[in-house]
């Protein structure tokens, strides 16, 4: 590939980091980049998996400090998220390259719907009175929830942290921020699983990966220090307008 080009990719996971660690949606970014430039759909998903690790890493390490007093929870969902991300990388690699292609315009569409609704599903989670179950009830209503949503993370990735962010609110009552630190490390758990899986495979571009990886990291830790600062509305906006476009052209191209 020619520097420029290396340049943008590198841009464009910066750029993904950030967003990934403070409104999500940042594989909406990077994918669409990837394939741009000639990777093949299926590589391109799995070298952005394993490349988006460090930003997730880096948001969730800035924002660690609300993880704090949610031990329990991590014990239990941590393990449930790594399932989740390995049944999805299986699930991707069985799938094959032409329907993931042709999946991947509906898939785009459904992650950029999501990241829309977004402020809805913010609103929805931080009302009284919703479903949230203490103890026991509410930890097994949150692994039946996030276990399917984990699978979908490591299939595709896109939008999973406003899923996740929805099955908490849903499930377990806290702050939002301290909601939010927990859908973080739960991304974080599945990426690195369906990332791990993808090791094995022979569909990684390793030269892209690195550089990508590299450029996530310092996205995502400083799109995690400005999490609970900085109003993401605009920066969602022309995400959710640029994955929009994204799903019109896919759809042109099938």
């Amino acid at each position: 590939m020619e520097y420029w080009e290396l340049i943008l990719i590198g841009l464009a996971a910066v750029a993904a980091g950030f967003v990934n660690a403070l409104a999500g949606g940042g594989t909406l970014i990077t994918f669409p980049v990837l394939t741009a430039f000639g990777i093949p759909a299926v590589s391109a998903n799995i070298t952005n998996t394993i490349a988006l690790c460090p930003g997730y890493f880096g948001g969730t390490w800035a924002q660690r400090n609300d993880l704090k007093g949610q031990r329990s929870r991590l014990l239990v969902l941590v393990p449930v998220a790594v399932a989740g991300g390995l049944g999805g990388g299986l699930l991707l690699l069985l799938t094959g390259e032409k329907l993931f292609r042709d999946l991947v315009p509906w898939l785009i569409l459904f992650a950029t719907l999501l990241l829309a609704l977004q402020p809805l599903i913010r609103r929805w989670v931080m009302k009284d009175g919703f479903i949230a179950k203490p103890g026991i009830r509410g930890y097994l209503l949150s692994i039946i929830m996030v276990l399917p949503s984990t699978v979908y993370g490591g299939y595709f990735g896109a939008g999973l942290g406003v899923v996740l962010l929805a099955v908490l609110g849903i499930t377990q009552k806290d702050h939002i921020v301290r909601l939010n630190a927990l859908k973080q490390a739960l991304s974080l758990a599945t990426n690195v699983a369906a990332a791990t899986f993808f090791l094995f495979s022979d569909l990684v571009n390793w030269p892209l990966a690195l550089i990508m990886a590299a450029c996530a990291l310092s996205g995502g830790y400083f799109g995690g220090k400005f999490a609970g600062k900085m109003k993401p509305e605009i920066l969602r906006g022309v995400i959710v307008a640029a994955g929009l476009a994204v799903f019109v052209l896919m759809l042109i191209k099938l």
